[in-house]
C-alpha cells in the first residue's frame, strides 16, 4: 500500500477519520486503476466505512460500484475520473471527504482538452469593453466578473437571463467565450466540467459579493472591484480584528484550518488586553467550514465562565491514518495506535473530558458568535464548547450542508 502510495500523482485525498488526510498522486494512470487504489484505500482506511455498509448493505454497495465503475471506463481525462469518484463517495456521505486534480495535472489537461467542444456556444465579448460597461452601470447585481476557483467568468444579462461565459479558466475542456451558465429568475443551468447540464433550483446574491448555486457551486466578484474586508478574508482564510465602538469588537474568522490557527492565536495574543477590557464581542463564524479544533482553543479562555465538558473522539488505527496523524498529534497518542491496529482508539483517556481555567474574565460581558448554513465540522464543535458559557448567544442558522463541492476560493488572475 505505501509503494503504491508513492506512485499516484492524480488526486488529493481526504478521508474523514475525523479529519485524516492522505496525499495520492498518479501518472500515466487510467481512471479505472485509480478507481481501485481509491476504493481499496478507502475501504481498508475509512473510519465510518463498515458503519454505512452495515446501514446499508453489501448489495446496495456492489450495484453502486458496479454502477460507477462503467462510468469511470469512460472517463476522457483526469477531471471527470475525479467528478465521477466524487460522486461515488457520495455513497458515504457528503462532508469530510472529496478527491481534487493536482495543479501540474490541471495544467497538462488544458493542453490536450482545449479544444474538445470547439462548437459549444459562446458569448464573444471584450474584456475591455466590458469593464467600462460595468463601471458606467454602477450597480452591483449578477452582471459581473466573478471568480470561482479554476474559472473566472463574465456575466452578462441578455434576453431574461444572466449568461455566464468563461473569461479565463485552468480547467480541461474550457476556453474563452464558453457559456458556463444561466441563471434565470426561478432557476439555473450550470454546465459541469464535463460540460454537462446540472439544473438548479436558485442562484442567489447571498452576499453583494458572492454568487451561489443553491450549496454547491459559488463564485467570489472580481470586478467592479469592492473593497470588502470580509470577502478578502474569505478568499485569503485569515482572520481579523476590529473595533466598531468604545464598547464593541468585531473578531472574523473565517477558518479553522490548521495551518490558519497561527493567525488566530497571533490576532488574540496581540490584542489580548483590549479584548478583556472592552465590554462586547462579536465573533463571525459565517462560511467557516471547520478544520481543527486546535485552532479555537485560544478563544475558550475568553467565554469561558465554567467548566466545559468535551467529548473524545476514536481514530481508526491503520498504517496509512497514523503516518498522517503524526503532524498533527502526540507521540504518546501515535504509541497507542501503532500498539492498536485494525481497532478504533480514543484521542483522550476518556469518552468526556472537562476543560478547566482558573480565570473568569470580567470582560467581554457580553459575546455574540454569528454562524450561517455553511458553518460545520470543528466549528460546530466550538459552537457547543461556546454554549455552555454564561456569557453570549449565537445568531444565524447552522445545520445544514455545508459547500462541499465548492472549490477554495483563490485570488483571480489580472487581466
Amino acid at each position: 500500500m505505501q509503494n503504491k502510495l508513492l506512485m499516484y500523482k492524480w488526486f488529493f485525498i481526504l478521508f474523514s477519520i475525523f479529519t485524516i488526510t492522505v496525499s495520492a498522486t498518479a501518472q500515466n494512470c487510467d481512471c479505472e486503476s485509480n478507481f481501485e487504489w481509491v476504493k481499496q484505500t478507502f475501504e481498508e482506511n475509512d473510519a465510518g466505512f463498515q458503519y454505512v455498509i452495515d446501514r446499508k448493505g453489501m448489495p446496495e454497495y456492489e450495484k453502486h460500484n458496479a454502477v460507477f465503475l462503467e462510468k469511470i471506463k469512460s472517463a476522457k481525462n483526469n477531471y471527470e475520473c475525479a467528478e465521477y469518484m466524487n460522486d461515488w463517495l457520495q455513497f458515504f456521505r457528503k462532508g469530510h471527504i472529496g478527491i481534487e486534480v493536482l495543479k501540474n495535472d490541471a495544467v497538462e489537461n488544458l493542453q490536450k482538452d482545449i479544444k474538445k467542444f470547439p462548437d459549444w456556444e459562446k458569448m464573444d465579448i471584450d474584456t475591455l469593453e466590458f469593464k467600462r460597461y460595468l463601471d458606467e452601470k454602477g450597480v452591483l447585481d449578477f452582471e459581473g466578473i466573478w471568480n470561482g476557483g479554476v474559472y473566472t467568468v463574465g456575466v452578462k444579462y441578455t434576453d431574461n437571463q444572466y449568461v455566464g461565459f468563461i473569461i479565463n479558466s485552468d480547467a480541461a475542456g474550457w476556453e474563452p467565450g464558453q457559456i458556463k451558465f444561466r441563471i434565470y429568475p426561478d432557476s439555473a443551468i450550470y454546465y459541469m466540467s464535463n460540460h454537462s447540464a446540472e439544473k438548479f433550483k436558485r442562484a442567489e446574491l447571498s452576499d453583494p459579493n458572492l454568487l451561489s448555486f443553491d450549496d454547491k457551486f459559488a463564485f467570489f466578484r472580481y470586478y467592479p472591484k469592492q473593497e470588502d474586508k470580509f470577502l478578502e478574508s474569505l478568499i485569503d482564510k485569515k482572520p481579523y480584528l476590529e473595533q466598531l465602538n468604545t464598547q464593541t469588537l468585531y473578531l472574523r474568522i473565517p477558518s479553522f484550518y490548521s495551518q490558519y490557527k497561527v493567525y488566530i492565536d497571533s490576532i488574540i495574543s496581540a490584542n489580548e488586553a483590549k479584548i478583556h477590557s472592552t465590554k462586547n464581542l462579536i465573533i463571525d463564524l459565517r462560511y467557516n467550514g471547520g478544520g481543527s479544533d486546535d485552532s479555537w482553543n485560544s478563544l475558550l479562555p475568553i467565554i469561558y465562565t465554567n467548566p466545559i465538558r468535551q467529548k473524545s473522539a476514536y481514530f481508526l488505527s491503520t498504517a496509512i491514518n497514523i503516518e498522517t496523524l503524526k503532524q498533527y498529534r502526540s507521540e504518546n497518542f501515535i504509541n497507542r495506535l501503532n500498539n492498536n491496529l485494525g481497532k478504533f482508539v480514543l484521542l483522550h483517556p476518556n469518552k468526556y473530558w472537562i476543560k478547566k481555567f482558573n480565570t473568569v474574565y470580567e470582560n467581554p460581558q457580553n459575546i455574540a458568535v454569528i454562524v450561517d448554513e455553511y458553518c460545520a465540522s470543528s466549528t460546530e464543535q466550538f459552537l457547543l464548547a461556546f454554549r455552555q458559557s454564561k456569557k453570549g448567544k449565537i445568531f444565524g442558522k447552522f445545520l445544514k450542508s455545508p459547500l462541499w463541492g465548492t472549490p477554495p476560493p483563490q485570488r483571480t488572475k489580472t487581466f
